[in-house]
């Protein structure tokens, strides 16, 4: 055989091998990509995303949509050369597996936390909604979770409303653990409080509960040793004066918060918040209306395009990376609370585009 034909021969074998190893060889690695976009002021399966009652609502146009990013599960193996082709693709990003699932974390247990964040940026998006238009709520302080084998399993449960520790009024959930830290490991505490079941049926009926039952704990040693506790996380609950519905199924984590609270505020107030522009935007809010960067900009940034927006709500800590590799068409707004994209959308509907805070390059 002509040493040319060998060494051709050769090589087409060694580049075969690598080619079966990289298929065959797993990679520690997770893809991010464009998920889809979702219009808060729209449908999604046939259902509204938004769904108000009991109070009146008005006519919305133009679009708000919220965007994800879609990611490899948990027990995917990638192997090197989709590794390779993530890389060098525009739309996608290959990232370390670690960091959509650290600590070895299952697709269940992601899964269950995304959820939670989900519920938990519904509840802040309602909150900031209404305090953006001033509309009065109530805010109170529940049980969030009660630690299984802790005193205050049987005891207290998820959704009771804790009206003192004590004698003490609360109406912050840090009042709970200051009063509770006031005692010695294995002293008694007094729970004055509203179960859950009578809060939610005076909730549903529209009534402020009144029923209170006192509940008595007795503490136990913290596991540093240092402070008496009860086994239970305080948290925080509200009752709003009318229904707010947010029917999305199959998204988790906290980013749509700032767009479904944008869509609550069209659907209550006459003017609409586009005047008919498609609009897109991503960011966490919580109850002040503060909005949070979000994970997965740039690839948020394409899927909104790619559904037809012209421009992008930025969270501002999001601003650089976003600016550093912007789709073409697409207009980043930066915005730090919800009062900043109320301000920003009333210059785009009087047309004044050029004073927009916009997002600049590092």
């Amino acid at each position: 055989m002509p040493r040319r034909t060998a060494t051709m021969l050769a090589s087409t074998l060694v580049l075969i091998c690598l080619l079966i190893a990289g298929v065959l060889i797993p990679v520690p690695y997770a893809e991010m990509s464009p998920g889809p976009t979702v219009n808060t002021l729209g449908e999604a399966r046939g259902e509204p995303v938004l769904r108000i009652s009991g109070r009146k609502t008005y006519p919305t146009d133009g679009h708000l949509n919220m965007t994800t990013v879609r990611v490899t599960s948990a027990d995917y193996k990638m192997n090197a050369v989709e590794a390779v082709y993530g890389w060098l693709a525009h739309d996608n990003v290959v990232v370390p597996h670690d960091t959509l699932y650290p600590n070895g974390k299952t697709e269940e247990e992601s899964s269950q936390e995304n959820a939670e964040e989900f519920s938990q940026s519904q509840e802040s998006a309602k909150v900031a909604a209404l305090r953006e238009l001033g509309i009065p709520f109530t805010t109170r302080v529940v049980v969030a979770t009660v630690v299984k084998g802790s005193p205050s399993e049987g005891k207290l449960h998820a959704g009771d409303v804790i009206k003192a520790v004590d004698g003490t009024p609360v109406t912050e959930p840090g009042d709970v653990a200051k009063q509770v830290t006031k005692r010695k490991p294995g002293q008694d505490v007094e729970f004055t409080l509203v179960p859950a079941k009578e809060a939610a049926e005076a909730e549903k009926a529209g009534k402020e509960p009144t029923g209170t039952r006192k509940v008595v704990v007795r503490t136990t040693t913290s596991e540093e040793g240092d402070r008496a506790i009860v086994g239970i996380q305080a948290g925080t609950d509200h009752a709003f004066p009318f229904t707010i519905d947010i029917n999305l199924a199959d998204v988790g984590g906290p980013s749509a918060g700032l767009m479904f609270a944008l869509g609550i505020v069209d659907k209550l107030t006459p003017e609409s918040l586009t005047g008919g522009r498609f609009v897109a935007g991503t960011g966490t809010i919580d109850d002040k209306g503060e909005v949070g960067p979000i994970g997965g900009i740039e690839m948020k940034l394409v899927g909104a395009r790619k559904a037809g927006a012209t421009y992008f709500l930025t969270p501002a800590d999001n601003c650089e990376s976003a600016a550093s590799d912007t789709p073409e068409g697409l207009t980043l707004i930066k915005v730090r609370t919800i009062d900043d994209a109320m301000t920003s959308l009333a210059k785009l509907r009087a047309g004044d585009t050029r004073s927009l805070p916009g997002c600049a390059k590092g």
